[in-house]
Formats: C-alpha cells, sequence, structure tokens
C-alpha cells in the first residue's frame, strides 16, 4: 500500500511523541512509587522506634513497682486493651502499616485491627515475623498477605537475663501504589493526550504546508511532460520550501523560453532552408527547360551560388554548435597581431560598407599589438560582429572599430549607428537561436547562431564579449582578449 510522505511524517512524529511520554510516565511513576516506599519505611522505623521505647518504659516501671517478677507476655496481656489502642492510633500515620506485638516465641499477642480484618491465625505468618530479628527484609507473606510488604522487627529483651522478651513488628505496603503515585500517572497521561492532540493538529499544518509545493511540483512536472510549460508553483514565504519553489518556476520560465527558442528556430531553420533550396530548384527547372533564356544563364547560376554558399554557411553554423557543445572543437592559442586581423576583416567589408556609404572610423595604436589566444576562432568572433555591424547600420550612418590596449587586455570594440537593440532583446542577444530582428527586415540569412557561437567561443577562450546599445541610436559590440607579454615570435614565422 502506497504511503505519502504526509502519512509517514504525521505517523513517525506521532510515535516519537507517544513512546516519549510513555518513558516519561514509566520514569515519574517509577520515582512516585520509590518515594513513597521510602517514606513508608521511615514512618515505619519511626513508628517501631518509638512504641519500643514506649513498651520498655511501660514494662519497666511496672515490673518494678510489681512484688512478684512478672513476665513479658503477662504485662502485654494485662494492658492489652491500652497497647491495642496506642498500636492503632500509630497505625494510622500510614496506609495499610500493621503493627503487632509478640512474645519471646514469636506469638502474636497484640496487633491492630487494620490488618485481616483482625483475624491472625496463619502459623506460617507468625514463624515468617518471629524469624526477623532486627532486621527490615521485604518478603511474600503468601495467603494472607496477597502483595510484597516489608517487615521491620525490634526484638525487647529482659535485663537480667538477656532472653528475649518479644518483638515489636511493623509490616507496611512495599510495593503499593499510593493515590498521590495514581493522580501522577493520570496526570502524565492526560497531559500527554493533550499534547499529542496539540502536536497533530500542528504537524498536520506544518506538514500540509511542505508537502503542498512539492504535489504543485508533481502535477507541474507532468504537464512539462506533456509540453505545457506554463504551469508555476505558488510561493509562499522565505523558507527553503519557498527557495526550492522559486528555483522550480525559475526553471519552468527556463523551460519556457527553452521551448519558444527552440520553436522560433525550427521556423527560422524551416524557412532558411526552404527558400534557397526554392529557388535553387526554381532556377535549375527554369534552366533545363528553357524557360530562362541562355544569355541569363550567368546570372542566374549566379544567384543559385549565393543561395548554395547560404545554405553551406547554415550548415556550418550547426555544425560548429554540435562540435564545440560535444567539446570536439579544440582550441590552439598561440600569440599573433590583433591590429592586422582587425585591419583585413574590415577591407573584406569594403564592398558593403560602400552600398551604404557609411562614414569609417578606425582607431588602432601604432604598430603591432599582440594577443594570446587561438587566431582563427577569434577571427571568427571579430568577422561576426563586423558583419552585423555592416548589416544593422543606417544608411550613411557612423561605423566605428576601435582597437585599444589596456594593459592585461586588448579591446576590440564595433560600433554601428541604426536600429540597435531594444532594452527587452539584450539580455538575450546571445542566446541560441534569438533573432532579435524577427521581422527579418534587415537580417534576412541569419538564424541567430553567429552571437551564439561567438559567445560561446569566448567561454571556451577564457575571454570576454559583450554589447551596449541605446536602442534606435547606436549599437556597439565588445571583444577582450588576453593580451600577449611574452617574447615575440620572429617575424617571418608570425603569420603562420
Amino acid at each position: 500500500m502506497k504511503r505519502s510522505i504526509f502519512t509517514k511524517y504525521i505517523t513517525a512524529f506521532l510515535l516519537i511523541v507517544f513512546i516519549s511520554f510513555m518513558i516519561l510516565t514509566v520514569i515519574v511513576s517509577s520515582m512516585t512509587i520509590k518515594s513513597a516506599n521510602e517514606q513508608r519505611v521511615n514512618v515505619a522505623q519511626n513508628t517501631a522506634v518509638y512504641m519500643l521505647a514506649f513498651l520498655e518504659t511501660e514494662y519497666n516501671t511496672v515490673a518494678t513497682s510489681s512484688h512478684a517478677p512478672m513476665s513479658f507476655e503477662i504485662f502485654v496481656r494485662a494492658r492489652e486493651e491500652q497497647l491495642s489502642d496506642t498500636i492503632n492510633i500509630l497505625s494510622k500515620n500510614a496506609e495499610k502499616m500493621t503493627i503487632m506485638i509478640t512474645d519471646g516465641g514469636g506469638e502474636i499477642l497484640v496487633c491492630t485491627d487494620s490488618l485481616y480484618g483482625g483475624e491472625i491465625d496463619d502459623e506460617s505468618v507468625t514463624k515468617a515475623i518471629s524469624a526477623l530479628k532486627g532486621e527490615l527484609l521485604y518478603t511474600d507473606m503468601g495467603g494472607m498477605l496477597e502483595e510484597k510488604y516489608g517487615v521491620y522487627v525490634l526484638p525487647m529483651t529482659y535485663k537480667d537475663s538477656g532472653t528475649a522478651a518479644g518483638s515489636l513488628i511493623v509490616c507496611f505496603s512495599a510495593n503499593d501504589v499510593d493515590d498521590l503515585t495514581m493522580k501522577t500517572v493520570r496526570t502524565i497521561v492526560l497531559a500527554s493526550l493533550w499534547v499529542m492532540i496539540a502536536s497533530f493538529v500542528a504537524i498536520y499544518f506544518i506538514t500540509e504546508k511542505i508537502v503542498d509545493p512539492l504535489r504543485q511540483m508533481s502535477y507541474a512536472t507532468k504537464q512539462f511532460a506533456a509540453g505545457k510549460f506554463d504551469v508555476r508553483i505558488t510561493v509562499d514565504g522565505e523558507d527553503e520550501i519557498a527557495e526550492l519553489a522559486t528555483a522550480f518556476n525559475s526553471m519552468a520560465k527556463s523551460l519556457a523560453e527553452s521551448e519558444y527558442t527552440r520553436s522560433s528556430f525550427l521556423a527560422s531553420v524551416s524557412h532558411d532552408l526552404r527558400t534557397p533550396m526554392t529557388s535553387i530548384s526554381g532556377f535549375i527547372d527554369g534552366i533545363l527547360d528553357g524557360a530562362i533564356p541562355p544569355k541569363k544563364h550567368a546570372y542566374y547560376l549566379g544567384v543559385i551560388g549565393q543561395e548554395v554558399r547560404r545554405l553551406s554557411r547554415l550548415v556550418s553554423q550547426l555544425l560548429d554548435i554540435s562540435r564545440m557543445e560535444a567539446g570536439n572543437r579544440k582550441f590552439e592559442k598561440a600569440p599573433f597581431d590583433i591590429n592586422e586581423m582587425a585591419m583585413f576583416i574590415l577591407l573584406s567589408f569594403e564592398s558593403k560598407i560602400e552600398q551604404k556609404n557609411l562614414d569609417v572610423e578606425v582607431k588602432a595604436p601604432e604598430g603591432k599589438l599582440y594577443v594570446y589566444s587561438d587566431k582563427d576562432a577569434i577571427n571568427q568572433v571579430i568577422y561576426n560582429i563586423c558583419e552585423n555591424a555592416v548589416k544593422f547600420s543606417r544608411e550613411g550612418g557612423k561605423y566605428r572599430l576601435t582597437v585599444s590596449d589596456e594593459g592585461s587586455f586588448v579591446r576590440v570594440s564595433v560600433y554601428n549607428e541604426g536600429v540597435g537593440i531594444s532594452p527587452e532583446d539584450l539580455p538575450h542577444i546571445f542566446d541560441r537561436f534569438y533573432k532579435s530582428d524577427k521581422s527579418r527586415g534587415l537580417d534576412k540569412s541569419g538564424v541567430g547562431l553567429g552571437l551564439y557561437i561567438c559567445s560561446t567561443i569566448m567561454d571556451h577562450l577564457g575571454e570576454k564579449i559583450y554589447v551596449e546599445s541605446e536602442y534606435g541610436k547606436y549599437c556597439c559590440f565588445v571583444a577582450e582578449i588576453t593580451k600577449y607579454k611574452g617574447k615575440l615570435p620572429p617575424p617571418e614565422t608570425e603569420n603562420k
């Protein structure tokens, strides 16, 4: 049978409380009974000592005033009524206490009325008591006494002969549970019940508060498995469960964004694959069936070549991502001149810059400026951000390439005036498959992989890339690359 966390938690807690109070009850009851027994022992001893002193005083007074010798037995028989009243009064000081006066042979002469209903005729009891001389023992008295009793015996001897004159015996219950003990146990039991009820109520609400978010998470994960990423967990409080719920909601948000990005990517890739393939297929069919005249073949073959290169770039980007995520792309760092690389990249966009009539400005330190990184990977990063800057520049806008020595690193920044990046797009600009130009008004060939590849490359190299932008005015991509501070390579090998 399946048991929930709630049931297990409640059961375990109540068992702990129950066992704890049971142990407490046993301990307190034992201590109460022990204390009561010690008190009975003290009362019995004090009573016996007092009564023995009383008997000796009375007997010696009577024996001294008598003209003829008087045995202890005769003395007791003569004073039986007075002695009976005395021991009955003394026995009332403690519950279930019995006081007996015996002769030298152990025969009971006087006894309190409270024991055995006033009938004392069991010979085995008499022998057991007569055998205890000056000792305090706990004994089982057999048929007459149904429970264990403490027996305290004080002997009385004749002064002249030293022989046994008689004994004073005090019997008391040694394991009786008195009213105080019973009240203590009842109080503990009642307190335990109230504590268990209060604990149950408290733990019910506490456990419910803990388990409810887990139930919601279980439900949410099932919804995620079904492709629904809009489910969120209610966050209540600031404890660990609230932190877990917040983290779960953040994960759900990331999953939803990833799902949206994936869907957008599939749509973009499908469009970018279908469009050039449709163009290629149409132009080839037109050439083959004669719809395109021979004098136009060269032009349309050029268009086909352009579309093929577009497909090749897309496939290369996808392969690049797969290799980097699988860890198969290896980077080899070496010193190279970043000034020279930046100038070559800028010159490669000369025709596109002229088409847009851009105002180009270059700022770089004179001479060579060496960095230490993977040359091909850095070339890919700078090429990409330069290409983006040309693509998104406004007609006749300013285009600025800056290389600066910052001591421990070299900063390469590419600035362009244009539409810029909106504040809501700025945090996601380096995300995979993310395109800020969703309308494809300016970027008709990209699928949102270039900047993600740049960011991934820089992360693998331990370098830094970021963007600054003001929407509607400008955009500036910045790459920071480790400066080379070692011995410069020979001029004949630095470009190899």
